[in-house]
């Protein structure tokens, strides 16, 4: 079996918050709407049942890592993106061979602290870490094993 590869999982909390993540039955949402080509190819290709997600709340005053969920469910199709209602509608998107992904998630942990965006820059353990890197807009990026495990020491969390 391979090892679980880490993720952080950008959220407005005006759109989708950890709290709302948390009061969904089972605490387990689909992770609909992302439509970045990137942030999809991770979803297909490199996410797996059993990985681990940092969840952060973007746009908000402060941003930061706010808690942490597992992935259950690995990608499938996004059907939001027929749906033309949705926000999330893409008329190009074909139901016979779809562009865009899903993961279901599922919370496990409320950070005992938040840990905000500049605490993530100030550390220099996660100079590399990329969403602390100008520019870097992916709502979905991969978290090294050392990133993960530092962001939760300094929200004061044990390892699982």
């Amino acid at each position: 079996m391979p090892e679980p590869r880490y993720w952080l999982f950008k959220s407005e909390p005006s759109s989708y918050s950890y709290d709302d993540l948390q009061s969904e039955n089972d605490q387990t949402a689909e992770w609909d709407g992302v439509r970045n080509y990137q942030a999809r190819n991770f979803m297909r290709d490199d996410m797996r049942v059993g990985d681990y997600v940092l969840f952060y709340h973007s746009n908000a005053k402060p941003p930061g890592v706010i808690g942490t969920a597992r992935i259950v469910r690995e990608s499938y199709p996004d059907d939001t993106a027929w749906d033309s209602n949705s926000r999330y509608y893409d008329p190009k998107s074909d139901p016979a061979n779809p562009t865009w992904l899903m993961v279901d998630i599922k919370a496990e942990t409320r950070l005992p602290r938040f840990v905000s965006l500049n605490e993530l820059k100030a550390n220099q353990s996660l100079a590399d870490m990329q969403v602390i890197k100008r520019g870097q807009r992916l709502s979905i990026q991969p978290v090294t094993l050392e990133e993960w495990a530092e962001v939760l020491a300094m929200a004061d969390r044990p390892e699982p």
